[in-house]
Formats: structure tokens, sequence, C-alpha cells
């Protein structure tokens, strides 16, 4: 096993996995499917601290290019028959303005990494072949009830695949960032990123359910938690923040 393998392993996976083993043995009737939401939103508030400097970084650049409008029409105006020089003169205006367009990156990629790791406490699954993980202080509980609501998490719900990949059509629909609003998104650039989004608007969903089908429903029932979450958290974002465009979807 390598090194990397081993931080994942030790610093993200087993700390998740024991909390998900530690609030499924204290609730009562040791419910994995009430563990699962916990889990999830106990995740969604740790990394709100990231979401908020994504979305108040998201609002800065709105509210620079506010500014620069006259700057970006002259721009347009002097090369209108040039697309490449056209993005490299507003680039050279952004970069002047001290707008970056890859301000937000590094927190959704300090984000990834947690939520892989959550992905995978999931798809691992809770038994005596998984209780290996389990630090010595928490104890495997004696029982774990698989049925959620009627729904057995154990195997795939066709069910909550099908919600799962609603709620990311809604997500994606209604809440991913306008590509005219990104920084650097000239008009050629814009309609392209609008195509992609377009298709990646049913893209994604279809392959939930698709996905969902084939898995244990523990990971449709985290997937539906998490759009969930995510859903609200972008709606108070964008309201708090007064922003005119959709901050980045974490």
């Amino acid at each position: 096993m390598n090194i990397i393998s081993v931080v994942y392993t030790e610093a993200l996976f087993r700390p998740l996995y024991n909390l998900l083993v530690g609030i499924t043995d204290f609730l009562p009737n040791h419910s994995v499917g009430f563990a699962i939401l916990l889990v999830t939103l106990i995740v969604r508030l740790i990394l709100l601290p990231s979401a908020l400097h994504q979305a108040k970084m998201a609002r800065r650049n709105q509210d620079k290019m506010q500014s620069l409008q006259k700057e970006l029409k002259k721009i347009k105006e002097q090369h209108k028959e040039d697309k490449t020089k056209q993005a490299e003169a507003t680039m050279r205006l952004y970069r002047q303005a001290g707008i970056n367009p890859a301000s937000g990156c590094l927190p959704l990629l300090i984000q990834l990494p947690i939520l892989i790791a959550l992905y995978r406490v999931f798809f691992t699954g809770l038994g005596e072949e998984t209780f290996q993980y389990l630090y010595s202080f928490v104890p495997a509980p004696s029982s774990i009830s698989a049925v959620f609501l009627g729904i057995d998490l154990s195997i795939p719900s066709l069910l909550l695949g099908v919600i799962a990949g609603l709620g990311q059509f809604a997500m994606m629909r209604f809440f991913s960032p306008s590509p005219a609003a990104q920084p650097g998104a000239n008009e050629s650039t814009a309609q392209m990123m609008a195509s992609m989004q377009k298709n990646m608007t049913y893209f994604f969903p279809v392959m939930t359910i698709f996905i969902a089908m084939r898995l244990p429903a523990a990971l449709a029932l985290y997937w539906v938690a998490s759009t969930a979450f995510a859903i609200i958290q972008q709606y108070f974002i964008k309201r708090a923040l007064n922003l005119s465009s959709n901050p980045p979807i974490v």
C-alpha cells in the first residue's frame, strides 16, 4: 500500500467510516438510513466555510466585472473581427482589475477528496467484513437496520435512483453558474460552455439513475441527501450575498 493510499484511508476514509458506524450505533433501531442523512449533513456543515469562501469570491468577481462593463464593450468593438485578441485583451483587463477566474478552484479541490472518501464509505457499507476499519474505542453495532422508509438500502432501489436523478437535474438546471458570468468568458466561449452545460444537465441525471440501479440504495440515499442539502445551501448563500448569478456548486 503506497503512502497516498495510507494517508487517504487513515485521514479521510476511516474517520468518516467510524462516524457513520458510531452514529448508527447511537440511533434508535440502529438505522443506517438516518445515520447516512446525519453524516451527510455533518460533512456539508464542515464544508460550508469553503462554500462561503467560493461564493464570496464569486461576488467579488461579479462586482468587479460590473465596473468593467464599459471597458469590456470597448474591447469587443476594437477586436470584433478577432476573437483571439478579444479574449487576450479581456483576460489582460481582468488581471489588471485583480479578477482571478481560478480563485474559487482551490477550495473545491480541497473538498473533492472528502466527498470521494464519503462516497467510498457508503459504497463499502456496514457489516462484519468492514468492521476491521473501526477504531478501538468505536463499538461495532450489535444490530443494523438497513431498511429506511420501507426501502432496503443494501440492494438497488429504482425509486431512490429516480429521486436522486431528478434532484441532480434540478440542481444543475436551476443552480448552475451562468457561463456568461464566468470571468474570461467571451461570447463564443460562453456559447460553447452553455451548450456543454445543457448537455450535462440531462446527461448526469440519467447516469445517476443508471448507476443507482446497480449499486446499493445506501449510495442513492446519500446522493439524494447531498443534493438536497446542496440546493438549500445554494439558495441561502445566493440570497445572503445578494448574488445575481449562481455561486459555484459545492
